[in-house]
């Protein structure tokens, strides 16, 4: 199995006592798994003892919002599979997410707005304290992440490049993964399904739907070493997400969160 960039990965048997899994899929450096727990877990620990003030709960599910769950769930799969197909690589991996991480999903909740999963609480005007709470465990998990002993390595793609490069990559990587992503997956995909199993099972679900797909950018092509991985990688990242996302409804804590996964590594190598 190739990874994005092309090269061969070598393997990373979880289930056999290899306690590394990679952290990117530009190259097949490793950091313990606890290393990414830690500031997960963490974060999670935070947002239990920060709840939003008065935060309502998701209603029941009606008959389209059921329909419209179903089908995201079926858009996730379809992009998780078709990836690990393709091999990963450019530009599949774009073509892909646009289609049916976007598109698809943008068609048929514009078919469908008459009974959107977001209506009232998503849309209510937050309080002064759910736009502030989140910074704290936003913050620990960067602080965690990003420095000290748990810090992934820094990249050395930019002293590589020019100062034009290095931010146009940090935008299209912000735009194609960071933003597309946490839109679909939080924002539509969970948002449904809280409404469907509950707010619980839900941010499981799409964790699982997350941390699945990176198995096609970052496989060795044995498969259930591959999805192990990515579960105890990207699946716990993904519940951390899920959280905020759940208890907060606002989009900026995830964005940063996902941007830093992503970035920090880039940008670290300019220290």
């Amino acid at each position: 199995m190739r990874n994005k960039a092309g090269r061969f990965s070598p393997q990373h048997p979880t289930l056999g006592g290899n306690t590394g899994i990679r952290y990117s899929a530009d190259h097949t450096g490793t950091v313990p798994m606890w290393h990414r727990w830690i500031p997960a877990v963490t974060g999670l620990v935070l947002i239990r003892l920060l709840p939003p003030k008065a935060a309502p709960a998701a209603a029941p599910a009606r008959g389209n919002l059921r329909l419209q769950a179903v089908l995201l769930l079926a858009s996730a799969t379809l992009f998780a599979v078709a990836l690990w197909l393709s091999g990963g690589g450019e530009p599949a991996h774009t073509l892909l997410k646009l289609i049916l991480l976007l598109a698809v999903p943008a068609l048929l909740l514009r078919l469908s707005r008459r009974d959107r999963a977001d209506q009232g609480h998503i849309h209510e005007r937050p309080s002064a304290w759910r736009h502030y709470a989140p910074i704290a465990p936003v913050t620990a998990w960067l602080a965690l992440t990003y420095a000290g002993p748990l810090a992934v390595p820094a990249g050395d793609y930019a002293a590589r490049v020019d100062l034009v490069t290095l931010a146009l990559t940090v935008v299209v990587v912000f735009s194609v993964n960071s933003l597309l992503e946490e839109v679909f997956y939080r924002r539509w995909l969970q948002t449904r399904w809280e409404h469907v199993i509950g707010p619980r099972p839900a941010i499981v679900l799409t964790s699982l739907l997350w941390a699945a797909w990176h198995v096609g950018i970052q496989g060795t092509g044995h498969l259930v070493t591959d999805l192990s991985s990515a579960i105890v990688n990207q699946g716990v990242q993904g519940l951390f997400l899920g959280y905020l996302w759940s208890r907060y409804r606002l989009m900026w804590p995830i964005l940063v969160v996902h941007g830093a996964m992503n970035a920090a590594p880039l940008l670290l190598g300019m220290l």
